[in-house]
């Protein structure tokens, strides 16, 4: 058994509450900010994982357990086992609520029973859940509730209140291109560098590409080159502040030229500079076809 004195686990979470109230929301918002989750596991294991995600050391700092009433009798013992385990643990009790009339018609949209109905209503069913739960709300670190969230909303909730400090909300690739070789099909956003002149045309410049200094030193010498990357990296901060309210984990951000080699390799990289600038996104240049020719 492992000391509890010594422990390496980081932040551990149980997250658990009335079914309906998004409890599926929060374990795959959590999962999206990168933190091991374990979903409608026993609480007697409980502390087994826990000891093997200290002895896996960092590979595993930060675990979520989902523990609800589909544990059935092995439930009730969720706090008195959660209390044994904060020692040396920062360790905390996420409890999802709900109203019950949100909580009817999330049941009602869906068309599913209650788990804890039987032979009655939702109604009935919630009424039992709650009583059951009564002492595990009572214990938690943290109550949210979610009648008046969507799913976005809650997502953005759970991003706040659990992403690490300093963490990215969104990525975002800036991939430059040629289009004569066809556009990414994946690109959320495409801007053509065709109005800068080619470098291709100039004798010095054609085997070169556009991480060579020469190069960039042309493009950006053209008239309207450092005008569009000022105007074009400021029109992409209302796009990414909405991709981040809109929980869009990733986006590609494409910039094309003929060929993929010369234009759109500098344009990629000035405006991936000037977005990693930009609070809460993490920018990541590529350059799909470069080497191509």
């Amino acid at each position: 058994m492992s000391d509890p004195t010594t422990t390496t686990t980081g932040e551990v979470l149980i997250v658990t509450g009335m079914s309906g109230a998004g409890r599926s929301t929060v374990a795959n918002a959590l999962e999206d900010l990168d933190w091991y989750v374990v979903d409608n596991l026993p609480p007697q294991m409980l502390r087994p994982l826990l000891e093997l995600a200290e002895m896996a050391g960092g590979a595993a700092p930060r675990v979520a357990v989902v523990v609800d009433v589909r544990g059935r009798e092995l439930f009730g013992r969720v706090p008195e086992i959660a209390q044994a385990l904060r020692d040396g643990r920062h360790l905390r009790i996420v409890f999802l609520d709900a109203s019950d009339a949100v909580l009817v018609r999330r049941f009602e949209a869906v068309r599913r029973p209650h788990p804890l109905q039987a032979s009655g209503t939702i109604v009935d069913g919630i009424r039992r859940e709650r009583e059951r739960l009564a002492p595990l709300r009572e214990s938690a670190d943290l109550i949210i509730d979610t009648s008046s969230y969507n799913i976005h909303q809650l997502t953005s909730r759970v991003a706040e209140l659990f992403s690490e400090e300093g963490s990215a909300h969104h990525t975002a690739t800036v991939m430059s291109f040629g289009f004569k070789y066809g556009l990414p099909p994946d690109a959320d956003l495409v801007a053509d560098m065709r109005f800068l002149p080619n470098p291709y045309w100039t004798e010095d410049l054609r085997a070169l590409t556009g991480e060579d200094a020469a190069v960039q030193d042309f493009v950006l010498e053209q008239t309207g080159a450092r005008e569009f990357l000022d105007a074009y990296s400021a029109a992409l901060l209302p796009v990414l502040a909405g991709y981040q309210r809109e929980n869009k984990r990733h986006s590609i951000i494409a910039v094309g030229c003929t060929g993929g080699k010369h234009r759109s390799v500098v344009m990629a990289r000035e405006i991936a500079a000037r977005l990693a600038e930009v609070p809460g996104v993490a920018v990541g240049v590529t350059h799909r076809d470069l080497g191509r020719e």
